[in-house]
């Protein structure tokens, strides 16, 4: 893969011109416009950067720690300054920033239309920047580069490829008695109440933060909606289709009688995700539905030392095939407005050269799946769910991701409703959650 080469032939001119131009991210004495050209390497310039998420738990956090230092190792004149925030204050901030015409020179961004801040709806807005002609762009799969497009243009890297799933205790299924992982609903059910039997609680889940409603219910949805009818978002834009349909319901169903039967931890509308995720790391719960981008945390060292394992949640009939929620991560975009863009290009273009010392550390700390032709899995932990992913074909994205954003937040309140036990029915969530759709697909 070639890396992009600073130009060293910019007319004099271009550079007066250039000196006097501004920087989204940098101070008056330090800004400054890369230029047409290219030719950053005499302007002193601050990128900023502002993302999603938590710090890594143990070890250094790739966007906080390792990427700025990199990044000015290798441009000494290029200063990247990185924020982090939790998901829920990232995606108001970003918006308002950008609204404002103040929004960081790269920040987090979502495939199709899923999550607060999707590259469907940023892009539409006009705030991001076209990165199709980035020369990295081609050894990036088919489907990742898609999700990141919009209208013909390619407005986002996706950081890869991302599987929801069941982390589990090996320690704990063994001392259950559980010595197959679940292969349908049916046997999922055996073995929660093998583990309550044992006295293990069997899953805890961090549901104060609402978004964790969604590891599970995507999963059973594979299985009930998806694996019938994969076409079923495209016909439910179209009207052929309503959420009130009954796999809908079924997929609640399921996961209604997951805390019904207590088989997730009680009280997990007053636990947050660093809580769920320290309750089983700690060894007090043998699952949780999670993804694949959790896998630092949920692999940290806790009270008790544990083999873990993972496995697509199996919401299954018997006799039929397991379905999986997997789908194009989350990634970066770049302001539309940036004044340094070609600085930003600069980076982008050595940050995703895989031949690159910044590319090899980016593999070897991303948690998520690389979307990358040709870069190996890199955590064993996900070995066998991504061979079911790639040998049969029986997976689908996270349904948000062909939603209009609001729709989500509605399951998340009404199955909240469920699990605080309120009379709320599985019947409700859908009816509540294609009343939504209505509104915003069709104002």
């Amino acid at each position: 893969m070639k890396t992009f080469v600073t130009g060293a032939t910019v007319l004099a001119t271009c550079l007066a011109l250039l000196s006097a131009c501004g920087n989204s991210g940098s101070n008056d004495a330090a800004g400054g416009n890369a230029g047409a050209g290219g030719d950053s390497k005499d302007k002193k310039i601050t990128l900023t950067m502002l993302v999603s998420g938590n710090k890594a738990a143990d070890g250094q956090d790739f966007e906080l720690d390792v990427l700025p230092k990199m990044v000015h190792e290798k441009f000494p004149n290029i200063t990247l300054e990185v924020q982090k925030l939790p998901d829920d204050q990232y995606n108001t901030s970003i918006k308002t920033k950008l609204a404002a015409g103040e929004g960081p020179d790269f920040f987090r961004i979502w495939p199709r239309m899923g999550g607060g801040a999707s590259v469907i709806d940023l892009a539409k807005a006009g705030y991001l920047a076209d990165l199709s002609d980035l020369p990295f762009m081609s050894k990036i799969s088919d489907g990742a580069r898609e999700d990141m497009s919009y209208d013909g243009k390619v407005y986002g890297i996706a950081k890869g490829i991302d599987m929801l799933g069941t982390y589990y205790n090996k320690d704990l299924f063994q001392k259950a008695g559980i010595t197959e992982v679940p292969q349908n609903w049916e046997d999922f059910l055996a073995a929660c109440q093998k583990l309550k039997d044992a006295g293990t609680t069997p899953i805890v889940m961090g549901d104060k933060d609402p978004w964790w409603i969604q590891f599970g219910a995507y999963q059973l949805a594979a299985n009930t909606v998806y694996a019938e009818d994969k076409d079923f978002d495209v016909k439910l834009q179209a009207g052929e289709r309503k959420f009130t349909d009954s796999k809908w319901v079924q997929a609640f169903e399921m996961y209604k009688e997951l805390y019904e039967k207590g088989y997730i931890a009680k009280n997990t509308l007053g636990l947050g995700g660093p809580q769920a995720t320290q309750m089983f790391i700690d060894g007090k719960a043998a699952m949780t539905f999670d993804g694949t981008w959790d896998y630092p945390t949920l692999t940290a060292k806790g009270a008790v030392d544990f083999e873990r394992g993972f496995f697509p949640l199996p919401g299954n009939e018997k006799g039929k095939p397991v379905w999986q929620a997997v789908a194009t991560a989350a990634g970066w975009g770049v302001n539309a407005k940036t004044k340094n863009l070609d600085a930003v290009k600069e980076v982008l273009n050595y940050w995703f050269d895989d031949q690159s010392d910044l590319f090899k550390e980016w593999v070897k700390l991303n948690p998520s799946i690389s979307a990358f032709n040709g870069v190996p899995l890199t955590n064993d932990l996900y070995k066998d769910s991504y061979e079911l992913y790639k040998n049969s074909g029986n997976s689908i994205y996270f349904a948000n991701q062909m939603w209009p954003n609001g729709v989500a937040d509605i399951l998340q309140v009404k199955f909240g409703e469920i699990i605080g036990g309120q009379r709320t029915t599985p019947e409700d969530v859908t009816k509540a959650m294609q009343d939504k759709f209505d509104q915003l697909w069709n104002p």
